[in-house]
């Protein structure tokens, strides 16, 4: 039997030390597939360190990897052309010196490559950015729209070698080399297919340098040449021609990257994309822009530079903020009430204008008429806004999208109107990885918006009191439960690692009762077993001071699974002198004493001169007392002399 699949990767200096470069050689040799049905091609792009070395040790040793040696002073994009020019599979995988292959990933990719017949298949990218639309489901006939094909721009992909050939496609030699490449690939072939089910590559960093102004002009001139001989005019080349030049061009015009740039830099920018919109980019086509990226073209067009970085200025910030409203759980299912809102950099909403009837976004600063009331409408839009909401494995970066159901809200003031998307996200922990289990770990919780604004978000820890309780959810039975991060932002914990784990992720909702010479320190617990908890002592350390420490016996309580939270009750001595046996004045750290085990909790108490006891966030200290301040100034005053 032949090669099925060559895998082509470009080297240059990657540092014997480098780990990831490690993971990358040993993911590559550790493939499901025979030896003898697949290649390995480093293509070596005159690496001055050890590399050389170290990879022909391994080709010594592995048949099925070659080493290529090239001069230095190319490409990726010379490296990768002659690694394709060399491979014998009957399909090409393409990726970078730190990209991770999942074991199976190359077996996954040719079956289903072979299946559907594909000449380009995209498998499932994990790389630390919010989830991609195109992996929501497997697709065995993919289209570029459609099933946003395009927002996959790099060169991991799976090629039928004949149809490289048959195209005589290659990388050129220029900016935006794979983004030209992929383009014309995605539009020349005859069937492109999507592997979402399985994890197949894990993305290192991007290597590739950003373009200057006058390369990014000639680079996206070229892609769009590309589009012009693939496509017909139209609706899909009008689609395609908005999405790269709103991703390489408008989206480079904002933001603190945009700011932080010499003037000299933005300024050359402006002048090199006002000359692209002139000739390639026609006010018919604005309408397949988001508004604010219409409000930068019609800058461009009039010339106005200083302008469009006033609005650059006025819109830094402008996020999105999430709010939980609600959770609970229906059986194994839990049930998120969420909200999500556009807010500018100081917390307050983003107004619209109501004219008519019709929503108008109203920028900042000011336009003299630039933006007609057809280009500042969101009307259909903001009508058409909708909540997405999905979950991050915080240890290998793997998301999915989470079921929800979504409408808009709107509130108005006189003629400005604030608009908003809310619903309810369902996890069920036994089907949301594409219909199978969530492996066991921490899943973070992630929103964005789609429609007046893009953008994604944490939810944040709401300040009510809100159910933490988890429960043993079915198929497989294992603990769920809703939990925060330090920072007070949520996330589930699928199966955690033991008793005391479980309450230390829940332990940010700690509060305290005081009572006359004691304080009751109350920490939530998601679920406790059928048998109770077992003997555990809340472990209390002095931050500063003389470092004290005490422990004092905890009572667990049972809740009502999925319902109510347990608790874990302490009794703490308090005085205004402190002791050895009670918790005195100063900053206090805890910790949960199971068996041998410490483990740390989410919160601090400060307690006062007084005696008061309050709970403080994880990280925080309270501020010094006022002698200890005083003392501070004057060790840091220096007179004059």
């Amino acid at each position: 039997m032949g090669v099925k699949v060559s895998v082509v990767v470009p080297v240059f200096n990657p540092g014997l030390a480098d780990d990831a470069f490690g993971a990358c050689v040993r993911s590559l040799l550790e493939q499901s597939l025979p030896p003898e049905e697949y290649e390995v091609v480093f293509a070596d792009d005159g690496s001055a360190d050890e590399t050389r070395r170290r990879l022909d040790a391994i080709a010594v040793n592995r048949p099925n990897v070659r080493v290529l040696r090239l001069d230095s002073g190319g490409s990726p994009a010379r490296a990768r052309n002659l690694g394709l020019s060399v491979a014998r599979g009957d399909y090409v995988y393409l990726m970078n010196q730190y990209d991770r292959l999942e074991s199976s990933a190359l077996e996954h990719m040719y079956g289903m490559a072979v299946e559907t017949d594909a000449d380009v298949l995209v498998g499932r990218l994990v790389d630390g950015g919010p989830p991609l639309s195109a992996f929501t489901k497997n697709e065995p006939r993919a289209d570029v729209v459609r099933d946003h094909l395009l927002a996959l721009p790099t060169a991991h992909k799976l090629f039928n070698r004949e149809f490289l050939e048959a195209r005589q496609l290659r990388f050129p030699d220029r900016p935006l080399s794979e983004q030209s490449f992929v383009t014309r690939a995605y539009l020349a072939a005859k069937v492109v297919a999507i592997l979402a089910g399985e994890v197949c590559c894990h993305l290192g960093p991007a290597e590739e340098e950003t373009p200057g102004a006058e390369q990014l002009f000639d680079g996206l001139h070229a892609i769009l040449d590309v589009v012009d001989a693939y496509t017909a005019p139209g609706r899909q080349r009008d689609r395609i021609y908005a999405h790269w030049y709103r991703v390489l061009g408008l989206r480079r015009l904002g933001g603190n990257r945009f700011l932080a740039a010499s003037t000299e830099e933005r300024a050359a920018l402006f002048a090199f994309l006002r000359r692209l919109t002139i000739e390639r980019f026609p006010p018919a086509l604005d309408g397949h822009l988001p508004v604010h990226q219409r409000a930068r073209v019609a800058l461009l067009r009039h010339g106005r530079y200083g302008s469009l970085v006033e609005l650059a200025e006025a819109y830094q910030g402008t996020r999105l903020r999430a709010e939980l409203r609600d959770v609970r759980w229906e059986q194994s299912v839990l049930a998120l009430d969420l909200g999500v809102e556009i807010v500018r950099a100081d917390g307050t909403p983003l107004w619209f204008r109501d004219d008519g009837g019709r929503l108008l976004w109203t920028p900042l600063v000011p336009m003299d008429g630039l933006l007609d009331r057809e280009a500042a409408d969101v009307t259909d839009a903001a009508r058409k806004a909708r909540m997405e909401v999905y979950i991050r494995d915080a240890e290998s970066g793997v998301m999915y999208f989470l079921p929800v159901t979504c409408s808009v809200g709107r509130a108005s003031v006189g003629d400005q109107v604030r608009v908003w998307a809310c619903g309810e996200a369902r996890l069920d922990v036994g089907s949301a990885a594409l219909g199978r289990p969530l492996r066991p770990g921490l899943w973070e919780v992630h929103v964005r918006m789609r429609g007046v604004h893009p953008g994604r978000t944490r939810v944040a820890r709401p300040g009510m009191t809100m159910n933490c309780a988890g429960v043993l959810a079915e198929h497989p039975r294992r603990l769920v439960m809703p939990c925060w991060s330090k920072r007070g932002e949520l996330s589930v914990c699928v199966e955690p690692k033991s008793f005391p784990e479980s309450i230390a992720l829940v332990s940010s909702k700690a509060s305290v009762a005081r009572q006359e010479g004691h304080v009751f320190v109350v920490v939530p617990v998601p679920y406790v077993p059928p048998s109770g908890g077992p003997a555990a002592e809340l472990v209390l350390r002095e931050r500063d001071g003389r470092g004290r420490s005490m422990a004092v016996p905890a009572l667990v309580e049972p809740g009502i699974p999925g319902r109510v939270a347990g608790q874990l009750i302490a009794k703490v001595p308090v005085s205004r002198m402190g002791g050895d046996d009670t918790l005195g004045p100063g900053s206090w750290r805890p910790s949960l004493r199971i068996g041998e085990r410490d483990v740390d909790l989410l919160f601090g108490l400060a307690v006062g001169r007084g005696g008061q006891v309050r709970v403080l966030p994880a990280g925080t200290r309270p501020a010094p007392p006022l002698l200890r301040r005083l003392a501070g100034r004057i060790r840091r005053y220096r007179p004059s002399r």
